[in-house]
């Protein structure tokens, strides 16, 4: 009986000593909250290990597509271009202003994407990751568009540089004849009411 109750208190004391060590390292400002101070190993080990375990137990129920079609791909990169390039990169691409200023820094999912499942990729877009700035994009964005971005992401390791930038070219041709037909179509509207104001006066006269 003195042998179990030694034990307890030796855990009560291990407890009280580890409370007192948070404690110290949360109210001294011992540690330094600023993105430009690098993690230390076994920091990043933690924090990469936990978020890792973390995605793979959560994203277990998610029943991805067995495989995407060209249409979905093609949307994702649209997507992609907008929503995780600033950050990632892309192929022959920086990351952006925004990207380079995250810690730790944004991974390039060309290099990276193969280790995550299609699940686990979906499940990250739309959940994001708490403490890295990746956001969750499952409140703003229905389901079908963030199976596009997975699509896109997917083939991302066959996607060179030069392809990259063509399809870049194709799809900002595409926003340019796409907000011309909207502009064109919204003036022809607002000719077509001017006419009836106009005939409507001249019949009152």
């Amino acid at each position: 009986m003195s042998h179990l109750r030694s034990f307890f208190v030796m855990i009560t004391v291990a407890v009280g000593i580890v409370m007192l060590g948070a404690a110290v390292f949360v109210f001294t400002a011992s540690y330094n909250v600023a993105a430009t101070d690098p993690h230390s190993r076994l920091m990043q080990w933690m924090l990469h290990t936990t978020m890792h375990r973390s995605v793979t137990a959560r994203a277990n129920s998610i029943h991805a597509p067995a495989q995407f079609t060209q249409e979905q791909v093609r949307e994702g990169a649209l997507e992609f271009r907008e929503m995780c390039a600033p950050c990632h990169g892309a192929p022959g691409k920086e990351r952006g202003e925004m990207g380079k200023g995250l810690n730790p820094s944004p991974p390039d999912l060309v290099e990276v994407g193969s280790e995550w499942s299609s699940a686990e990729i979906f499940w990250i877009v739309k959940n994001g990751i708490k403490m890295t700035g990746m956001p969750a994009f499952g409140p703003t964005h229905p389901d079908d568009i963030l199976w596009s971005i997975v699509a896109f992401v997917r083939q991302l390791p066959q996607v060179t540089p030069e392809d990259y930038k063509k399809l870049e070219n194709t799809l900002s041709q595409e926003h340019l004849t796409n907000e011309h037909d909207h502009t064109h179509e919204h003036d022809h509207q607002h000719y077509g009411r001017e006419r009836v104001v106009v005939s409507t006066s001249a019949k009152c006269q």
